[in-house]
């Protein structure tokens, strides 16, 4: 089972041909509204592609919190642990250029999430279940839910997104860290450039307590470290549309994968070609692909997991 702690937020879609100047009102070339948020997102990716999964957050009593409900729930998604507060749900701004989106994000109801309903989440989750967590919640909060799950046998995943710093007493109960090139280097000082340098990251990552660290390279792939192996996952190359959920759909792919029994590297592979679709397509959770669309692209194009 599969439990992810984590945003909700209703996406205010504007796809441009150029980024406007400062004083600047330009037309977009289309406008769309989509449910999203890092943690729906992947709670969405697990749901598609065939996981068992729940949602831990909260969302607003306006008009955006029960479409996100009923969409997660759509997708098969166990929504109980979603919590109703007074006040906005979370809002996402953003715009798309070329296939690369900048963001801006209101938490709104996200941040009103309490340890309380993380124990009432998290009361039935036996050892081997996972906790998957991103940085859109209060950083308090998701240490506190890693400890919890660290106490249950949990396996704990973390996609520090956006990345922060973090204090080691949150660092120290995760299993695995999953961030992109940017957030590496927030968290370590490091900007993992080429192997040498993305050794040196691992190694900071090592320091805390993490033994088994994931770095999303963009167009380069991934790249898997655990004990004193570093495997990168070459990426599947395709034209992108919107990166929107490309991360979260990787991220959740993995914990897929490891939740069926996979080894960490063949579910970093798996992640990929799933993101690769994700990237093709306009939207957030909507863009994430069914595991039928994911094995068929493995066998049509021979892809060795």
């Amino acid at each position: 089972m599969i439990y992810v702690l984590g945003s909700l937020n209703m996406d205010l879609v504007a796809q441009v041909s150029r980024m406007p100047k400062a004083g600047e009102t330009m037309y977009a070339d289309s406008f769309y509204t989509n449910c999203g948020g890092k943690g729906a997102n992947q709670t969405a990716a697990v749901a598609k592609l065939g996981g068992k999964v729940a949602m831990i957050g909260c969302v607003g009593n306006d008009a955006f919190g029960q479409v996100m409900k009923d969409n997660l729930a759509g997708y098969g998604a166990d929504v109980s642990h979603i919590v109703t507060v007074d006040g906005p749900s979370g809002v996402a701004l953003i715009t798309v250029e070329k296939g690369e989106n900048r963001i801006i994000i209101d938490g709104g109801a996200n941040l009103k999430l309490t340890c309380a309903q993380v124990d009432a989440a998290l009361d039935k989750a036996v050892s081997g279940d996972i906790l998957l967590t991103q940085l859109e919640s209060d950083p308090q909060i998701v240490a506190y839910a890693f400890e919890i799950a660290r106490k249950k046998g949990m396996t704990t995943v973390l996609n520090p997104a956006p990345a922060r710093e973090l204090p080691d007493s949150l660092l120290k109960n995760v299993d695995i860290i999953a961030p992109n090139e940017t957030e590496t280097e927030i968290l370590t000082g490091v900007m993992p450039k080429d192997e040498a340098h993305l050794a040196l990251a691992v190694k900071h990552f090592y320091g805390k307590g993490i033994k088994n660290v994931i770095v999303t390279l963009g167009g380069k792939g991934a790249a898997v470290s655990f004990g004193s192996e570093i495997t990168y996952i070459e990426p599947r190359k395709v034209t992108p549309v919107d990166t929107t959920a490309a991360g979260d759909t990787f991220v959740g792919s993995v914990c897929l994968c490891l939740d069926k029994g996979r080894d960490i590297v063949s579910a970093c592979r798996f992640a990929s070609v799933a993101a690769s679709v994700t990237i093709t397509r306009a939207g957030a959770a909507v863009s994430v692909p069914t595991a039928e669309e994911v094995s068929e692209i493995i066998a049509e194009e021979g892809i060795k997991l």
